[in-house]
Order: C-alpha cells, then sequence, then structure tokens
C-alpha cells in the first residue's frame, strides 16, 4: 500500500471525540497530508469511533462497507472506543488498515506508515504516559474551541463502556491545560468548552478543583466565554456551583445527566445519586444562577424499568424543567453488568416510552426558548446561515441563534431575541 497524501477524519458520538478527531486532523496534517472534505477523494480515511450504542458501533461498519464499494481503496484506520473495544476484532471483521484506541492516537503517524509497509498496526494500549504532550501545537482554531481537561471515568455504570474504552479518570496537569487555551485564544477562540468524561472530576495535587481551573481560564485575555461538560452529579462540589455565581467568563449551561427518575433504577445503574439528590444540586445551582439553562441525558427501558418507574422519570422531568436534554433507548454493550441482567424491556415498550419522554423534554425545551424571546444577549457568531448575509452563533444558554448581519465569523454581537423556534432562536442585530 502506497503512502497516503490526503485525509480525511469522521467522528462520531460525544464532543471528546470531535476533539479527538481535530486533534488527529493536526497529526495528520503536521506529517504533510492534505485534509479533505470528502472521504471518498482522501488516501487515509479515519473513523473516529463511539461505542457506546449497539447502532453506533454498526454505523462504523456501514461506513466501511460505503467506501469500500466506492470502487477506490483508501486506508482505513479505525481509532476511538470501537478500535478500544474491539481490536483485533475489527481488523478481521472489516479487513481495516490501522486500529488505534483513544489514548494512543499519538501514534498514529507512525501506525500509518507501518501500515503503508504492509505491516500490523494496531495500538490499543492505555499508556500511563499522556498522549497529550505528543500532539502539535493548536494554530488555527474556530471561534468556539474544545479542550479536553479530563480523560475516562471511575464511576461504573452498569450500562457503561467507557471506563473499559477510555480508562480510570486522569486529570490533565493545570499547567499544560492553561498553557493550551492561551494557544487557543491566540489561534482565534473566543469560547471554550471545557471537556472530560466527568469533567467536573479534574483535580490536581493542590486541590483546585474545577473552578480553580476556571478561575485561572478566567483571567486570560481575549477569552470571552467558557463552557464545560459533561459532569456527574457526585462531583458537584461547593465551589463549581460558586463559580456559576461569580465568574462573568462562565456560561449560564449545564449539562448534568440524571438518566432516570427512579431510586431503584438509579441503584441498579450504579448512578450513587438519587432522585432527591439531584433535584436538590439543581436548586443549589439555580440559587446561584438564577438565569441558567439545565440539560441532562436519560435513559429509557433499563432492565426491569416498569411502567411507574418511568413514570418516576416523567415526573422529574416536570420537576427540573430542562432547556434541552438528550434521551435513548437502552442498548446493551458487552461487557457492562447490565447486559447480563434480567427483566429486558421489549422493543415496543421502550419505543412508546422515548416517545412520551421526547414529548416532555421537547416541550420544556420550546418553552425555555420562548422564554427568551424579548431578551438581549451576547452571540458568539460561528458559521454561515443557509441565506446571503445570515450568520448563526450561540447564545450564553447554548441556543443557536440566525440572525442577518455584516458582522464576521468570531465576532461577539449584541442581538434582541425576536422570535422561538422549536430547536433555534431569530435574532436582530441591536443597533
Amino acid at each position: 500500500m502506497t503512502t497516503p497524501k490526503t485525509f480525511h477524519v469522521k467522528s462520531f458520538g460525544c464532543q471528546m471525540n470531535v476533539y479527538d478527531g481535530e486533534r488527529m486532523g493536526e497529526l495528520m496534517a503536521a506529517q504533510g497530508l492534505t485534509a479533505t472534505a470528502d472521504a471518498n477523494d482522501a488516501d487515509l480515511v479515519v473513523l473516529n469511533t463511539c461505542h457506546i450504542r449497539e447502532r453506533a458501533t454498526e454505523k462504523v461498519y456501514s461506513d466501511i462497507g460505503r467506501l469500500r464499494k466506492h470502487g477506490r481503496a483508501p486506508m482505513i484506520a479505525i481509532a476511538g472506543c470501537v478500535a478500544q473495544a474491539e481490536g483485533e476484532e475489527i481488523v478481521r471483521r472489516a479487513k481495516v488498515d490501522v486500529v488505534v484506541g483513544p489514548q494512543a492516537y499519538h501514534n498514529l503517524p507512525e501506525l500509518v506508515a507501518q501500515a503503508a509497509r504492509g505491516e500490523s498496526a494496531i495500538d490499543t494500549d492505555m499508556p500511563l504516559a499522556s498522549k497529550f504532550g505528543a500532539l502539535p501545537a493548536r494554530r488555527k482554531v474556530s471561534p468556539s474551541a474544545f479542550l479536553t481537561v479530563q480523560e475516562g471515568c471511575d464511576k461504573f455504570c452498569t450500562y457503561c463502556v467507557v471506563p473499559y474504552t477510555r480508562g480510570a479518570e486522569v486529570s490533565r496537569p493545570f499547567a499544560a491545560i492553561v498553557d493550551e487555551a492561551k494557544a487557543l485564544v491566540d489561534a482565534g477562540a473566543k469560547e471554550i468548552t471545557l471537556l472530560g468524561q466527568n469533567v467536573n472530576a479534574w483535580d490536581d495535587a493542590e486541590g483546585r478543583g474545577l473552578h480553580g481551573l476556571i478561575a485561572a481560564l478566567d483571567r486570560i485575555e481575549g477569552l470571552r466565554r467558557i463552557r464545560y461538560t459533561t459532569s456527574h452529579p457526585n462531583d458537584m462540589r461547593d465551589g463549581l456551583i460558586r463559580a456559576h455565581a461569580e465568574v462573568e467568563k462562565l456560561m449560564p449551561f449545564l449539562h448534568l445527566p440524571v438518566q432516570s427518575g427512579s431510586d431503584r433504577i438509579l441503584k441498579a445503574m450504579n448512578r450513587s445519586h438519587s432522585r432527591n439528590s439531584y433535584l436538590r444540586i439543581l436548586d443549589r445551582v439555580r440559587a446561584a444562577r438564577p438565569d441558567i439553562a439545565l440539560s441532562g441525558d436519560f435513559i429509557v427501558g433499563f432492565p426491569g424499568e416498569t411502567d411507574a418507574e418511568f413514570e418516576e422519570t416523567l415526573s422529574l422531568v416536570a420537576e427540573a424543567g430542562y432547556a434541552q436534554a438528550f434521551s435513548f433507548k437502552y442498548s446493551p454493550r458487552p461487557g457492562t453488568p447490565a447486559a447480563e441482567m434480567d427483566g429486558a424491556v421489549p422493543a415496543e415498550v421502550m419505543d412508546e416510552r422515548l416517545q412520551r419522554l421526547q414529548a416532555a423534554l421537547n416541550r420544556d425545551q420550546e418553552a425555555f426558548n420562548a422564554g427568551t424571546v424579548g431578551k438581549t444577549c451576547q452571540v458568539l457568531l460561528e458559521r454561515r446561515g443557509k441565506l446571503p448575509g445570515q450568520l448563526i452563533g450561540k447564545s450564553p444558554w447554548l441556543q443557536s441563534v440566525h440572525l442577518m448581519t455584516d458582522a464576521a465569523i468570531g465576532d461577539m454581537v449584541e442581538v434582541d431575541i425576536v422570535r422561538a423556534d422549536p430547536n433555534s432562536l431569530a435574532g436582530r442585530l441591536r443597533s
């Protein structure tokens, strides 16, 4: 196989995968390869995968099949959590060229070189040494940039593969994070979203906690906004809650997954929080920042979930009042304790429950969006819209805002919100 000259990276799943995909792209560009917008035009295609749900895994195999059918024979690299979970099996099943796990992708250039020489190119090690020191410096980024500060998970929720594919919780060093944040701002970022499987578990030897890290980033000149995701209820420390009241750059948005409104189901999931303790955290966050937008994650149809327990989830949704949320049908993942549990919920029951849950979540999202009509807020312009002269940006509450303006991408503009649609807002530039 010849050495590739062009590459394309496609990322599935979470925002950490998006960050990892960007970094893999920077690695290949540093080797002199040119990025292509279309996978079918690339000599090397990197599929950066997600293993959280079965459908996401099967989609990877479908993409591999489509690339093979196109007539060309690009080098295919499978990265991310499917690579970590399946290793050599994915080579046997799909005959791909490179397999690299999420903790080893800094070795991608050497693996590509090995594959070009016809050698085995598989690396799913989880080394103690951080991969981040081997990654190239950030040069040009979008106005809103991701920054991984923590990886892995020690919570071992019974449905989740993350502890097995991403490893134990590890916090990146404070100084390295601050340095990368400054580099992102120098490269054009106005907003930074701190990422981690349990981002609010970030800490260091000095016990700064995520709130201390946010306070340090708040002092970076040119950085206008700070966000973080995804959080675990057990790691919502008092200092982090206070930061929502004290740090002006910290945006009024919190994604805090709960998964179920039933204490029995939460215990079966090994979530380590109760319905009441979760709701009390939301009360404290709202007391610190009354205008905060709340987001959550939900799983319906967990093994043994009864109709009454699902109703408890609906009642929690009504009490919490989410601005947005994500909801999924339970998907058994091989190797997790939940996959061995009795009481599988029939598919048609899961479908019906998901429809009811999403209807309630959509109702609350539309109500939250409607409540922003008439407000004036800062919008960070991030990309062009479909219409001539239209730009799209994000409100402080992470809503997409469409407006007609001659401002530039990357500008922060004052906007009057004039209309709420189900999934976005319409704004008018304030004169």
